[in-house]
């Protein structure tokens, strides 16, 4: 199978499998969601949207929270991953998201990266998921799941897998490509124990190949 052959046969699967592919995080508007993906490095979904409803009471506006300390923000976030780091750049980014956007969720990547907090993977998901743009964000999910499935090769870092992904999927299936490959790591290709044959994947799939 060729790796055009490959991309076009996992997209069919995926989109007749899993018509509707969308974030897990709970959120109702750009801030919300930025907050939530901010929270989300190295943390679950699922604890995220655990914290985030007491948070958002707290906070529900950017101009709120840009007038917290990250002491104030620490209590409400203090059971996820990294909350001191966290609770400074929330605090960070929503004063610059205050003084210099007026409040507003930016829509191009460099003036996202530009917030505290805000790396590549998430602004791309903002980006795809608030923008609707063809940006791929490659979390542990989508780097694994791209690597094991053949749709990168010796792939070494997000980056790599980034352009390799943006190559090969049509623009507009980018944005639910991402949700797609993160949710199929999620439930299915898992990391220790992928779940093989239980994959719709199967016969497109480079390590089931290799393994069956």
């Amino acid at each position: 199978m060729t790796i055009k052959e490959r991309y076009r046969r996992v997209l069919e699967i995926f989109e007749a499998t899993m018509p509707v592919a969308e974030t897990e995080l709970h959120y109702e508007n750009p801030y919300q969601l930025l907050v939530a993906v901010i929270l989300s490095a190295q943390c679950t979904d699922k604890r995220v949207n655990m914290i985030t409803p007491a948070l958002f009471e707290a906070y529900p506006t950017p101009e709120s929270m840009a007038g917290a300390t990250a002491e104030d923000i620490f209590p409400y976030i203090k059971s996820v991953s990294y909350p001191n780091n966290k609770s400074k750049s929330l605090a960070g980014m929503a004063r610059m998201l205050v003084e210099e956007y007026g409040g507003e969720v930016p829509g191009d990547i460099d003036r996202l990266m530009a917030l505290p907090g805000v790396g590549r993977k998430t602004a791309n998901v903002i980006l795809a998921v608030v923008y609707n743009q063809a940006a791929m964000a490659v979390d542990t999910h989508v780097f694994r799941v791209s690597e094991r499935i053949g749709l990168t090769t010796n792939s070494k870092t997000p980056l790599t897998t980034e352009k390799a992904l943006m190559k090969h999927i049509p623009p507009e299936t980018v944005p639910k490509a991402h949700h797609w490959l993160i949710l199929h790591g999620r439930y299915v290709c898992k990391a220790r124990r992928p779940e093989c044959m239980e994959c719709q994947l199967k016969e497109a799939c480079r390590y089931y190949s290799k393994n069956k």
